[in-house]
């Protein structure tokens, strides 16, 4: 009975409003509010602030400048070895797999279409996907998971609906219906999509190259080309991508180039930069 009032409270609830509600306390710099939005958020998600590379919580200027928070160097170690695909992000390996007759997994059965997340039927070349939620306790921060160029980026707006694991289960299409950010990259392996999705209270999505994509008031899909002679914006394995102010959900769809998962089951903690695939010779 407590899933279905909350879930029936998602259709109800007006998503931009309260997003952007949220987004004016959390980017708030009055020091008592956002000193005591800090303390709360880390007594209640039980935050692990000996990570961060600043632990001081009165040098940080607001609540969402806490949340996307840097770690201490060295803390998340990555592998050299060219043929890791490492995770882009802290969380929960919620699913992954292969992308079957052009459809992802969401949670045990219920799937979603490929087309209908990245809004372009023309792309047929992602055979295999992994899926990363991001709670409000874990790191913010979105890597790249393997070397690679810039080519494109796509804003598709959408639904704010909260995203875990209640939503994942009854929530039809849920990471089509989301607003999201699709961040395409040019690899030894193919083409590669990082794909940010924004839910309930995610004050905003952010990129290194770009700055705040996300909240933003497009009612129309937008899309930023990179793969031209004026840009060249590459990445190392490991790079920041961007950062979500306050938590989500990381998609990355790869190609078929033999590329085998670490994990066996879904629903295993995670650390960014750590083994997530094995390209195979």
């Amino acid at each position: 009975m407590k899933d279905k009032i909350f879930i029936f409270l998602q259709y109800i609830i007006p998503h931009s409003l309260t997003s952007r509600l949220v987004s004016k306390l959390a980017e708030s710099k009055n020091k008592h509010l956002k000193n005591y939005l800090i303390n709360l958020a880390i007594k209640k998600f039980k935050i692990d602030i000996s990570e961060a590379k600043e632990t001081d919580i009165n040098k940080y200027t607001s609540f969402n400048n806490f949340f996307i928070r840097e770690l201490k160097d060295g803390l998340r170690p990555i592998s050299s070895d060219k043929k890791i695909i490492s995770s882009p992000a802290d969380g929960v390996l919620s699913e992954f797999g292969d992308i079957t007759n052009g459809s992802l997994v969401q949670a045990k059965g219920k799937t979603f279409t490929l087309k209908a997340l990245i809004a372009d039927s023309s792309t047929t070349d992602f055979t295999k996907f992994a899926t990363i939620y991001l709670s409000p306790k874990d790191y913010h921060r979105v890597h790249m998971p393997i070397d690679g160029k810039l080519t494109k980026m796509v804003y598709i707006p959408g639904k704010l609906f909260s995203v875990n694991k209640v939503t994942a289960q009854n929530v039809d299409d849920l990471f089509a219906k989301n607003e999201r950010l699709v961040c395409y990259f040019k690899t030894e392996i193919g083409e590669v999509a990082v794909i940010f999705v924004g839910a309930l209270l995610v004050a905003g999505i952010e990129t290194v190259w770009h700055g705040k994509v996300a909240p933003n008031y497009y009612k129309d899909i937008q899309i930023w080309n990179y793969d031209n002679d004026s840009f060249n914006i590459e990445f190392k394995k490991g790079d920041t991508l961007g950062w979500f102010n306050f938590g989500s959900t990381v998609i990355i769809l790869m190609p078929n180039n033999n590329i085998s998962f670490k994990y066996n089951q879904s629903n295993a903690n995670i650390s960014v930069n750590q083994d997530l695939a094995l390209i195979a010779e």
